[in-house]
């Protein structure tokens, strides 16, 4: 019966969805609605992250039709980590929507939406299959539409095309590449396709497949040279918005690679790894120069999402222990400061009325305390000890030494030296230079006539917008201080992506399936 909990991270958001749908659109109701479920579905991440460290990897056959043929939800160790990851972004997220989210995107559905986005999220992390991956990653892709253009005017509606071309391109993709991989082998269960691909008598279109598996999921992850449309989009819809997405939705992608290029793709790992260790380092390097000559806050963030993400492919591309265990940990840190980064950018520009870093200024002298929770994830993203940013960049460093790859290593530096860069313009320009059109308007202030026109910010509203950034800071210092439990977790999970057998036998139940003992 415990397997079936792996069953509630998707059925809560969805239902939830429904309700929200269907009450009424107050903000005490929807809002209420929404921290309550994501509240639930941390507690629930939990227990199944508790049994998956056990060393338990839980799996449901849906319909009595055993694996490989029906549809089966798989939770190891990665998909719980995910999973608790996942559940603390979207508590963060409802909290800080109750003060950001006006009425007119709640009345469209807001709530609604951002439910049905958790739920692919959630499912996509849980599914065995890679046709069910295809339809999550639909359902996740479908709701983030909607929330990127809901209540939006034409500047939004702009940035919405473009992330929404690009990304059926994906999808066309991704379907190819299923079904070439179908057609080889006549499974779409993970399990049984690492069984069944080292079968395949043509290495070379495996790898061709590979490859395109490759570009389908390097649209979603945002890698070079297919990002164009994250920095694009992500600064245009309300801050809430952007945060989730910039947590959450290039890291499904990230996770989508990692899943495949370990269980099914090894068999040629001098070629397509390699392949991803150069998409890797240009992935980092364009990301931070693209950073490094924006002006607008949100953009300079949506690159370094960019640039980040090249540190975890990395990990992937080296394929060793030492780099997996890195890749993971740098995953887990970036999902924590990359959403944090977007809810403190969201106060600054709403405080100023102005998303341009050089019209801002003074907001260390009124509000010193929130420019500190401003660097907590600043220095972190930026690798600066002893924050959680800094035992991230070290282990995917240190695999590349270990592995002598001196050229990506090289960009791993340089990238990390340029985010510093634009970590301390954001900080000069916004922080620490004097404002000498407001210089003393206090942190919550209305912002000036005719920008966003909105009134001064309530108590209660002002703790929904920096309770979730000191939540988000104080989890970044607990990895940085005492980074050894998730050392711990992330090389089981190195282990287990690394020796696949494990996941294999408990999604094919080794007694009943022929499959198994093919592999051995």
């Amino acid at each position: 019966m415990d397997d079936w909990l792996i069953l509630i991270p998707v059925l809560l958001p969805l239902s939830t969805a429904i309700l929200a749908a269907v009450l009424p659109k107050s903000r005490a109701v929807q809002a209420g609605l929404s921290v309550a479920a994501t509240a639930l579905l941390v507690f629930v991440s939990l227990a199944i992250f508790a049994k998956a460290a056990g060393g338990t990897i839980l799996t449901v056959s849906l319909g009595s039709w055993p694996a490989p043929f029906g549809i089966v939800m798989v939770a190891d160790l990665l998909s719980a980590v995910m999973l608790c990851i996942t559940s603390i972004i979207a508590l963060a997220t409802a909290v800080y929507a109750i003060a950001d989210i006006d009425r007119e995107r709640l009345h469209f559905g807001f709530h609604s939406f951002l439910q049905f986005l958790l739920c692919g999220i959630c499912g996509a992390f849980l599914t065995g299959d890679l046709f069910n991956l295809y339809v999550w990653f639909e359902v996740m892709l479908i709701s983030s539409f909607a929330l990127l253009s809901l209540g939006g005017g034409k500047r939004q509606l702009y940035g919405t095309i473009k992330y929404i071309a690009l990304n059926l391109i994906s999808t066309l993709l991704l379907l190819s590449a299923i079904g070439l991989l179908y057609g080889m082998t006549g499974h779409l269960n993970l399990a049984s396709l690492a069984v069944a691909v080292p079968q395949v008598e043509n290495a070379n279109l495996v790898t061709a497949t590979a490859i395109l598996f490759l570009i389908a999921f390097g649209i979603k992850a945002a890698v070079f040279p297919l990002f164009f449309w994250l920095p694009a989009s992500y600064h245009m819809p309300p801050v809430t918005v952007s945060a989730i997405f910039a947590g959450l939705l290039t890291k499904v992608g990230v996770y989508a690679l990692y899943r495949v290029f370990s269980l099914l793709f090894t068999h040629d790992v001098e070629w397509t790894h390699t392949i991803l260790l150069w998409v890797a380092g240009l992935t980092m390097v364009t990301g931070v120069l693209g950073a490094a000559v924006q002006q607008n806050i949100r953009r300079i963030l949506s690159f370094h999402i960019i640039s980040q993400i090249g540190y975890m492919i990395m990990g992937l591309a080296l394929f060793t222990k030492a780099a997996i265990l890195g890749g993971v940990f740098y995953t887990i840190h970036h999902i924590i400061v990359k959403a944090n980064l977007f809810f403190i950018g969201g106060i600054v520009e709403r405080r100023t009325g102005n998303p341009f870093v050089r019209n801002m200024g003074g907001l260390y002298r009124v509000a010193p305390w929130f420019s500190l929770l401003f660097l907590v994830p600043a220095l972190s993203l930026a690798g600066i000890p002893p924050l959680s940013g800094f035992w991230a960049k070290f282990l995917v460093i240190r695999a590349g030494l270990d592995e002598q790859a001196w050229l990506i290593v090289a960009a791993a530096l340089f990238t990390g030296l340029m985010t510093i860069y634009s970590m301390l313009k954001i900080w000069n320009e916004a922080f620490w230079k004097r404002n000498p059109e407001r210089p003393d308007a206090s942190l919550f202030d209305a912002p000036p006539h005719g920008s966003h026109g909105a009134p001064p910010l309530s108590r209660a509203a002002q703790f929904c917008l920096l309770a979730p950034c000191a939540l988000l800071a104080a989890l970044t210092i607990w990895i940085g201080l005492w980074p050894q439990p998730f050392l711990a977790v992330a090389d089981q999970i190195a282990d287990q992506l690394m020796n696949n057998e494990a996941y294999v036998q408990a999604v094919l139940h080794s007694r009943q399936s022929p499959l198994v003992e093919t592999m051995r």
